[in-house]
């Protein structure tokens, strides 16, 4: 963090300097930056990088950094006024429609301003990323042979042979595909699986990413509740009768966002009632490396106990690494491969192949179990951390259930608390936390708050976030 930190300040102080050289005028060399700002070459390099994206700076091998000639005045806009009745026009009849709201998702992706603790980040924070282990693997990545040629459009065999062993069962490479994070695996799946209009059963509540994917793609999610074993099979038989769906989308692993895992008798049961429906099961699979240190054995996939196709497996290795290392598995068995095939070619091609290498690399590398057991721990003492800090802080918000997987917790909020009101004291108490109604595709039961414990720095920022939720919570009551 620091050097990020020094590369800002460093391209700040040569950005106000440059009007004290003419256009083409050559700057000082990175060795006399490195001593006159001590700091490294490497924060130099990045720095000169910064300002030469921006335009301002010409940098040429072996002879230096230049000021770049001032880019003309831009012309005046013109009037795109017309385009709100060409992107209106007949949107009634559109079956997937042309607006997509993307509120919830942008909010778990937007960084807070500075100074605000992050409860809504849905990332590791940079110091629990393997960084170094990261850009280990890119750098052999890079110099393997074939690296930057064009991929089989299924994805590398080593990494589809790698994930189909994480799944596990009769899974093999043949059935997996790699592509590019779990958001575009999981809107791969929805569009090979359902028609625009058709109903898609959800777990209530869910994630909101998928609520948007679904809607993007014109389809109608329908909530089934969830308790701390999972979905409700029942009322999961109950919503297919009713609705004709044949999709069902779940989280079976430390569900997103109570964080329940689907008990072992109610697996075989959810597998049972699809089959019986003629539907299919969309695992998403997001979390399963980000296990805490008392969780336990894992239960399986469902795609590991599934031999007759009806599960489509998402499993993804970003939640353990970083927001930009975005490499999945979209796994399936059966007729239906061959569509998510289909469909991911056209929408994306492939996976970029250096990238695809890397996770080999990462992979294979003895960094990467050491990091799953460093995150591990890590994520067992922030989530003690936040559990303690809110009960001695805001007893009256109800945890009904302590995760040992993921990197958040669920609260419902006390009666007549409104939850975008304390959203809003919140940040301004110095704190960004994620209300809960977008979790819901219907009208929510009663006021929730989503609490993310892995995307701030340590547990020192976790107490002194729930501090400043509590003073919140003061205001609003």
């Amino acid at each position: 963090m620091q050097e990020r930190s020094s590369v800002g300040e460093l391209a700040n102080h040569l950005r106000q300097e440059l009007n004290r050289y003419s256009p083409g005028g050559k700057l000082p060399s990175s060795r006399a930056l490195v001593e006159r700002f001590r700091v490294s070459p490497v924060t130099v390099s990045r720095a000169l990088a910064q300002l030469a994206a921006e335009g301002l700076v010409v940098t040429r091998p072996g002879a230096g950094a230049f000021r770049a000639t001032p880019r003309p005045a831009t012309a005046a806009s013109g009037d795109t006024s017309w385009q709100e009745v060409a992107l209106s026009a007949d949107g009634t009849a559109d079956f997937v429609p042309r607006t997509v709201d993307a509120s919830a998702v942008l909010a778990t992706l937007a960084v807070p301003p500075p100074g605000v603790i992050e409860f809504n980040g849905g990332y590791l924070h940079p110091s629990l990323q393997p960084e170094r282990a990261m850009a280990a693997a890119l750098s052999r990545a890079g110099r393997r042979p074939g690296a930057w040629g064009r991929p089989p459009m299924e994805g590398l065999p080593e990494l589809r042979e790698w994930f189909a062993r994480s799944i596990g069962g009769a899974v093999t490479a043949a059935d997996v595909l790699v592509s590019a994070g779990g958001q575009t695996a999981l809107t791969t799946a929805l569009r090979a699986l359902a028609p625009p209009g058709a109903p898609v059963l959800v777990e209530s509540p869910t994630y909101p990413g998928m609520l948007a994917i679904a809607r993007a793609a014109g389809l109608r999610p329908v909530p089934v509740p969830v308790d701390a074993d999972g979905v409700k099979p029942a009322l999961l038989a109950d919503a297919f009768r009713a609705t004709g769906a044949r999709v069902f989308v779940c989280q079976p692993l430390f569900q997103n966002p109570t964080g329940a895992v689907l008990a072992s008798a109610r697996r075989p049961e959810v597998l049972r009632i699809a089959r019986d429906a003629g539907a299919f099961v969309v695992e998403d699979d997001f979390v399963r490396r980000l296990v805490h240190e008392d969780a336990g054995p894992l239960p399986r996939p469902l795609a590991a106990d599934d031999p007759d196709g009806v599960v489509v497996h998402v499993g993804s290795l970003t939640k353990a690494t970083s927001p930009s290392f975005r490499v999945s598995a979209l796994a399936a068995h059966g007729p239906v491969l061959e569509r998510l095939r289909a469909i991911q070619v056209v929408d994306t091609f492939f996976v970029p192949r250096p990238l695809q290498e890397a996770a080999l690399e990462l992979v294979g590398s003895p960094a990467w179990p050491r990091h799953l057991r460093a995150i591990s721990t890590e994520l067992k003492t922030r989530r003690d951390t936040m559990t303690a800090a809110l009960r001695l802080e805001l007893p009256a918000f109800s945890l009904p259930h302590i995760p040992s997987g993921g990197y958040h917790l669920w609260l419902r909020l006390p009666d007549g608390m409104d939850e975008q009101s304390l959203a809003i004291a919140a940040l301004r108490a110095g704190v960004s936390i994620t209300p809960g109604r977008p979790y819901f595709s219907a009208e929510p039961p009663a006021a929730h708050v989503r609490l993310s414990f892995a995307a701030v720095a340590g547990t020192g920022e976790i107490v002194e976030g729930v501090r400043r939720l509590r003073a919140a919570c003061e205001e609003v009551l």
